[in-house]
This record gives C-alpha cells, sequence and structure tokens, in this order.
C-alpha cells in the first residue's frame, strides 16, 4: 500500500450515467477507509460532457473535486490542450497519487505516464496487455487474473470493476456499497412534496421508477401489465400511496401505464416524472419506503441511499446487481411473475418497517 496520499486523483473515462458514476462510490469508500484524512479528486473524461449527473456527482460527499472535459480526438493538437488540462487539474489538485482505473485504451495510460514523469506523482493502474504496467508506477493485475484471483464468474459485477486497479494498492472491495447523500437541495424537495402534490403526512410511500427511456435500454423497461397487478395489489395491501418517478421524456411511458388504473379508494398515486431535477431525486427517493425499478439509473441512486430497493430484470444481468440485505433482484420478463415480485416487497417491508425519514 502507498504510504499517506494526502490527494488522491482518480482517472476514469466512460459513459456519464448516473449509475455508471455512482458504481464507482464503493471504491472512493474504500480509498476514504485506507487512506483517512485524503482527498479524492475525480477527473472525468467522457463522449457525454454536460450531463445531468455530473452535477449529482460533484456534490457527492466523498470527493473533494469533480473535473470533466469531453474526450478529444487523437490530433496533436487537440492532444497538446487535453493534456495540458490534465496536468493544470492534477496541479491545481496537489495529487501525490494517481490511479487510472481504465483497463482498455491508451489515453488515461499516457496521461498517468505525464503525470508521473512531469509532475512526479505516484501512478497505478492496470496491467490489462503485456506492457500495459510499464506505464505505472505499481500495475494492477488484469481483470480476468482479478477474477480468477478472487473466483470471480465472468461477467463481473459492475461496482468489482473499480476494485481492479485498487489491486494494486492491496484495496479488496469487503463487501462495501456504493454510497450517496442528499444534498440541500434534495431535503427541501423531499419536505415540501406532501404539501405540494397533497399527500397526507401520515401515508406511507412506495416509490416507482419505470423508466428506461433512453434510447436502446426499452428492452430493460419492466412489463407494464406487471406492474399494474402489483399496483394495485401493493396498494390494498400496505394502504400506501405511489409516487412514480422519471425523466420528463419518460412522462409518457408513466401515463401509459397508469391508463385505465383505478387506485384504491383514498389513495393517491402521482405522476412526478420530470417533476425533479437529478440533484433532487434522493430526496423524492429518500421519502419514500421501498423503492421498485426497472435497471436504470434511479436504482443505483436508491441502492446508495440504502432506501429499500427492489429491481425488476427482464433478463438476468449479474453485472448491474447489488447483493445487499436491503436489495431484491427479481426476474419477470411478463405478468406472469407477480409472486416472485410480490415476495420481494413482502421481505423488505417486513424487514425494514418504518424506513420513511431515516437518515442516509
Amino acid at each position: 500500500m502507498v504510504d499517506s496520499p494526502r490527494n488522491i486523483v482518480l482517472l476514469k473515462g466512460h459513459s456519464a450515467g448516473v449509475g455508471d458514476l455512482l458504481r464507482s462510490s464503493a471504491a472512493w469508500r474504500a480509498l476514504k477507509d485506507a487512506y483517512p484524512g485524503s482527498q479524492l479528486h475525480l477527473v472525468f473524461l467522457t463522449q457525454e460532457s454536460g450531463a445531468a449527473s455530473e452535477e449529482l456527482i460533484a456534490q457527492h460527499p466523498l470527493l473533494a473535486s469533480f473535473h470533466v472535459r469531453p474526450k478529444w480526438p487523437t490530433a496533436w493538437s487537440a492532444w497538446k490542450e487535453g493534456q495540458q488540462w490534465f496536468l493544470d487539474v492534477v496541479r491545481r489538485c496537489r495529487g501525490d497519487l494517481l490511479i487510472d482505473f481504465e483497463s482498455a485504451g491508451i489515453r488515461t495510460s499516457l496521461l498517468a505516464a505525464l503525470a508521473r514523469w512531469r509532475l512526479g506523482i505516484r501512478t497505478v493502474g492496470i496491467a490489462e496487455v503485456a506492457g500495459r504496467g510499464w506505464f505505472y508506477q505499481r500495475a494492477a493485475p488484469s481483470r480476468e487474473r482479478y477474477a480468477r484471483r478472487l473466483g470471480i464468474t465472468p461477467p463481473m459485477n459492475y461496482t468489482d470493476l473499480d476494485f481492479v486497479a485498487l489491486a494494486g494498492l492491496g484495496i479488496s472491495r469487503d463487501g462495501r456499497s456504493i454510497e450517496l447523500e442528499e444534498t440541500a437541495d434534495a431535503a427541501s424537495f423531499r419536505m415540501r412534496m406532501r404539501s405540494r402534490w397533497r399527500l397526507p403526512e401520515d401515508l406511507p410511500l412506495i416509490g416507482l421508477n419505470v423508466g428506461c427511456g433512453t434510447e436502446g435500454a426499452e428492452d430493460r423497461r419492466p412489463n407494464l401489465p406487471l406492474l399494474r397487478a402489483w399496483m394495485e395489489r401493493a396498494q390494498a395491501e400496505w394502504r400506501c400511496g405511489l409516487v412514480l418517478t422519471g425523466a420528463p421524456f419518460e412522462r409518457a411511458v408513466n401515463e401509459e401505464l397508469l391508463a385505465g388504473y383505478r387506485p384504491p379508494e383514498g389513495l393517491p398515486v402521482v405522476n412526478l416524472a420530470g417533476e425533479t431535477r437529478l440533484i433532487e431525486l434522493p430526496g423524492l427517493i429518500r421519502a419514500c419506503c421501498l423503492f421498485v425499478s426497472g435497471d436504470t439509473g434511479p436504482y443505483h441512486v436508491a441502492v446508495a441511499l440504502r432506501v429499500p430497493t427492489v429491481v425488476i430484470f427482464n433478463r438476468r444481468f449479474p453485472p448491474a446487481e447489488h447483493h445487499h440485505p436491503w436489495v431484491r433482484s427479481v426476474l419477470a420478463p411478463s405478468a406472469a411473475e407477480l409472486t416472485p415480485l410480490e415476495s420481494a416487497v413482502r421481505e423488505l417491508r417486513e424487514a425494514y418497517p418504518g424506513h420513511e425519514g431515516r437518515q442516509a
């Protein structure tokens, strides 16, 4: 393990989806535990700069700073400008340890080597292929060797991926969860939510995210007849209100779900798709005693907040699953799987009674 780094630069380059970014928070926690008092600075290279997730991650309590830049083309002029931006960021952060979490591509390897040669910063990266380890002071094993060493059957869980790089420092996951806390904006939304949408203060709320409205994700959307049948039974059994979440462009699918649905008398169902900014979403989710979702960003937010969560998969996808006491995964591609869904919800409601308002 590296001795007492004070400012650790975390170098990543992938999708800007909120789930993709939050999955790294378990590794951030491991670093904070290994190096108490250290500051973490995330440098993120992406093709999706300006994503709504940036505001949420910029306020993550485990990060001291967050720096985003679009990936630049390989032309020398663009590369020169990009590397200068990167070196300036590392200098401002006073980085004394840099971890390259990416296992593929040459861009982050070159940046890590550049920081080492120009600034004298210690570096750690993944020796995914022969010769790649020479870019770093310390090299972690390839993903394949890491999985084999721990007895992990591929494909590897998304949260485990960052721990491949941390193996170069002797840091392991040890069951850590992803994590998140409410911001002031989120807490403010939660405190005014019930009065704004006329939800009684003593009424339990269950959150529901259909989601999967982004291009190419439609096949992950939970079956609507299944959800409709579950909603009716859940409201009747738990005497709860239902709060539907989603992005503005997912409001229509929520309306499709609610078409013809008649909740039990006196029990509200509200469609809040498009009514929250992503930075406010944790407040909405924390107002709920339970959160039910497809494999979407809000699912990962709920898990990170430790709100009891049921995720519905249309097909098994182990990389996206979370294995913690407050999470249940259900394989339910059609309305025929209503019983497993009900059972998962019942387990969590009975295991976490009175969850509403619990601090994350």
